[in-house]
């Protein structure tokens, strides 16, 4: 199993290896922070010269939709108490599936219900995709016997664990298309 978590803590190491080296493309991914979103090529060289493995733990994970490391971990380790997803489940460029979205998990649970499909979130909604978009979009394979298993509701599932093993999954896809 990839565990979701491990794997941008992987992900964090590299980054920091690689800014730390002095690789511009490396050190160019550091904008991803919204403190350097605008910043000039010197001044994220000079940031990349002092560079902690908490910046490059929030790069990865504002790169995957995330608010930064902390909001990245609460979700990924299905803590309940978390109400904004993020974007990991919707990255940007996938407007071309028709979605069925709602505001509430409820309303998102009786469309599931009535139409079947796959109940995913995104930041503080929900939404229902179909096959297409769980193979395309995620990367996964829509009759992984995982799905069945959280009743192919990802964002309250029947058994938490499973949950993180998709994230996982979804994680590696991405990993794979980088």
């Amino acid at each position: 199993m990839i565990d979701p978590v491990r794997e941008l803590k992987i992900r964090a190491e590299l980054l920091h290896k690689d800014v730390a080296a002095g690789d511009d493309v490396a050190t160019a991914r550091l904008r991803a922070l919204p403190e350097l979103r605008r910043a000039s090529a010197e001044d994220l060289a000079a940031f990349g010269a002092r560079i902690q493995r908490k910046h490059c733990l929030a790069v990865v994970a504002h790169e995957v939709g995330f608010r930064g490391w902390e909001h990245a971990s609460r979700v990924l380790e299905g803590e309940e108490s978390e109400p904004d997803h993020g974007e990991l489940l919707y990255p940007k460029g996938t407007g071309a599936f028709l979605n069925h979205w709602c505001s509430t998990y409820e309303d998102a649970r009786a469309v599931h219900a009535e139409r079947g499909g796959y109940l995913l979130p995104y930041r503080k909604q929900f939404f229902v995709a179909g096959r297409d978009y769980v193979e395309a979009t995620l990367g996964v394979d829509p009759d992984d016997s995982d799905w069945g298993a959280l009743g192919f509701d990802l964002a309250r599932p029947r058994e938490p664990e499973v949950r993180r093993r998709l994230y996982g999954k979804i994680l590696a896809k991405t990993r794979a298309a980088a």
